[in-house]
C-alpha cells in the first residue's frame, strides 16, 4: 500500500510515525502502513456469498449458500484471539459480508475488544438502516468497490444497475456520518475510466480512494492477459499523482493510495527526486518504514471455512485452520518453512529483484502474481515495471 497523498502532497511527515513509537497499537489508522512491529491487518472472508458475479473475484464468490462456513461462536473466537494477538484492525470481506446475517453483531463485538473494524463490500446492500446500524457499532470505514463508470462497472460486475446501487450505499454511508472510500482495480478494460473516479471523489465529497493494481487470482486470474502493460502502468501512476496533486493544490485534498505494486513506491520517489530532492529524501525514509509487500507478516487472510492465508488473494496455500487452533499459533509457527520466507522474502527472492537497489522498500513485490505467471513464487513479479536502469545498484 502506497500513500500517494501522504508521500507526495506531504501531509505525513517521518516524524509523525516516530512520535507514535511505530507501533501498530498506538498508530492512527492513517499511520498503521509506517509500523515497526507489523502486527497483522487481518482479511476475514466471513461468507463467499455474493449478490455480484465479478469477473476479477478472488473468492469465486457466487449467491448461493455454502457449507461449511465459520459459525458467529468460531468468529467471535476468531475475534478474540486477534484483539490478544495485538491486530489492530479487522477487515470484513467477502464474497459480500453484508450478506452474513451477523456482520452487525460481530463488527460490534470486535470493536467492544479494542480493534478496528472495517468493511469491504460492493456497496449495493447498504441500505439507510444497515448505515445506521454499523454507525452505532463504531465502524471505522467503508470501502465500496467500483470497477469503472457505470457501463465498464455494471459489465465487470455482471449485473445492470451495481453501479448505481452502489452510489446509493455511498450515500446511505456518508449520511450516517461513517467514512467511506472507493476501491478501484485497474485493468486495460477500465484505467481510462480513473479520470471520471477522480471527478467522482470530489463530485460526492468521497475522501478516500484505493487504487488496487491486479493481483492474478481466483476469476481474475484469468485477467493475466488483460493486466496493464508496464508503459500503461506508468502512465496511469503519472495520472493518479498528476490528480493527486491538482486536488491537494485546490484545497479540496482526498486520501489517495496505490495497493498491490510496491514498485509504485520507488517509481513515485524517482519522480519526486527529480521535482524536490528534499521531499524526496523524507519519501524515501517514509517508504524504508512501509517496507514493502508484507504478504504473510503484516497482512493476513482468515478464509470462511477457517483456513489461513498469506493474503486475500493467495488461497491455495493454508498455513492452517482456525478450527483446529488460534490464528495467532499458525501465525508465529516457526515449524512452517513458507511462512517464515514469507516473513523474510527479501532473503528468497531471485533474478533482478535480488539485486534490485530497492529491494528493502519493496520487498519483493506480490509472490503470488510472480507463482501465477511463472509457476515460482521466488521469481520477479511480472508487474513491476521498474526499468533495470531503475533498479540498477549503479544508478
Amino acid at each position: 500500500m502506497i500513500g500517494i497523498s501522504k508521500l507526495y502532497c506531504g501531509t505525513v511527515e517521518p516524524s509523525d510515525a516516530l512520535r507514535y513509537g511505530r507501533h501498530s497499537g498506538s498508530l492512527p489508522s492513517h499511520l498503521l502502513q509506517f509500523s515497526e512491529d507489523k502486527k497483522p491487518v487481518v482479511v476475514w472472508n466471513m461468507t463467499q456469498r455474493c449478490n455480484l458475479k465479478c469477473v476479477h473475484c478472488y473468492a469465486h464468490a457466487k449467491d448461493r449458500t455454502f457449507a461449511g462456513e465459520l459459525t458467529t461462536t468460531q468468529g467471535k473466537a476468531l475475534i478474540d484471539d486477534l484483539a490478544a494477538f495485538g491486530s489492530p484492525v479487522i477487515l470484513f470481506s467477502g464474497g459480500e459480508p453484508t450478506m452474513h446475517p451477523d456482520l452487525p453483531e460481530l463488527a460490534q463485538y470486535a470493536v467492544d475488544r479494542g480493534m478496528r473494524a472495517v468493511i469491504s463490500t460492493n456497496g449495493t446492500l447498504i441500505t439507510e438502516e444497515l448505515a445506521h446500524t454499523l454507525k452505532e457499532i463504531g465502524l471505522s470505514y467503508v470501502g465500496i468497490s467500483l470497477d469503472g463508470l457505470e457501463k465498464i462497472h455494471d459489465r465487470f460486475r455482471a449485473v445492470k444497475g451495481s453501479f448505481q446501487a452502489a452510489l446509493e450505499g455511498i450515500r446511505n454511508t456518508q449520511k450516517a456520518g461513517i467514512k467511506v472510500g472507493l476501491r478501484f482495480t485497474v485493468n486495460r478494460f477500465n484505467y481510462q475510466d480513473i479520470p471520471g473516479v477522480f471527478d467522482l471523489l470530489e463530485e460526492m465529497e468521497i475522501p478516500r480512494v484505493c487504487f488496487y493494481h491486479l493481483v492474478y487470482s481466483g476469476r481474475g486470474s484469468k485477467l493475466v492477459n488483460d493486466d496493464l502493460t508496464h508503459t500503461q502502468t506508468r502512465e496511469v501512476v503519472d495520472l493518479i499523482i498528476d490528480r493527486t496533486q491538482d486536488l491537494h493544490e485546490r484545497g479540496k485534498p482526498k486520501e489517495v493510495l496505490t495497493v498491490d505494486n510496491h514498485a509504485d513506491g520507488p517509481y513515485l520517489y524517482l519522480r519526486m527526486l527529480k521535482e524536490d530532492p528534499e521531499r524526496a529524501k523524507e519519501i524515501l525514509e517514509l517508504l524504508k518504514m512501509n517496507e514493502g509487500n508484507s504478504s504473510g507478516r503484516g497482512i493476513g487472510c482468515v478464509s470462511w471455512d477457517g483456513e489461513v492465508y498469506a493474503d486475500q488473494f493467495w488461497r491455495h496455500t493454508s498455513f492452517g485452520n482456525i478450527k483446529d487452533r488460534p490464528f495467532s499459533e499458525i501465525w508465529t509457527d516457526t515449524a512452517d518453512e513458507l511462512l517464515q520466507k514469507l516473513k523474510n522474502k527479501k532473503a528468497y527472492v531471485t533474478g533482478r529483484c535480488a539485486t534490485c537497489q530497492w529491494l528493502d522498500i519493496c520487498a519483493g513485490n506480490f509472490r503470488v502474481r510472480a507463482e501465477a505467471v511463472t509457476g515460482d513464487l521466488w521469481a520477479p513479479d511480472p508487474a513491476c515495471y521498474l526499468t533495470d536502469e531503475e533498479i540498477s545498484e549503479t544508478l
